[in-house]
């Protein structure tokens, strides 16, 4: 476990158990960026994310519990300001449906931790024809190389 998640006794990236913290619990223990968009649903600014650009192998994993979400093998580059992914890893995500703002869109939460992570649209590329809109701020990666961060 790095030094940023020391505080926090539920993050694991071995553990699968479902986590249920309330709110409360997590608004102690998350910086407060992560728990904006993770658990009030918030969003970063578009192409201001840390892992927008990131064209490094490796794996992604929730900021929150550290469960592991996506291969960088399924990231792609797309025009939306946000880390995008054409698949998760299965059982990695949940999906419920969103129509805040106006919009019918799908939100993705994480699994583990039900810590809102993005949201999935129809408009990704081939195989899965999805993109999996992801925030950074709610992402943490590991690269296979540890050089190469």
């Amino acid at each position: 476990m790095t030094n940023e998640h020391s505080n926090n006794p539920y993050y694991s990236r071995t553990d699968k158990k479902h986590l249920n913290v309330s709110n409360e619990e997590w608004k102690k223990i998350l910086p407060k960026e992560v728990y904006d968009i993770a658990r009030e649903k918030g969003t970063e600014w578009a192409f201001t994310g840390k892992y927008y650009k990131t064209d490094v192998k490796g794996m992604y994993y929730c900021a929150v519990c550290g469960n592991p979400l996506f291969r960088s093998t399924s990231k792609f580059a797309s025009s939306c300001g946000w880390p995008s992914f054409f698949e998760s890893l299965s059982g990695a995500a949940r999906y419920v449906e969103d129509n805040t703002h106006g919009m019918r869109r799908t939100e993705v939460l994480c699994a583990r931790c039900d810590s809102h992570l993005g949201h999935i649209f129809d408009d990704g590329p081939e195989p899965t024809g999805k993109r999996y809109c992801m925030n950074s701020a709610v992402l943490d990666f590991e690269p296979d190389d540890p050089k190469a961060k």
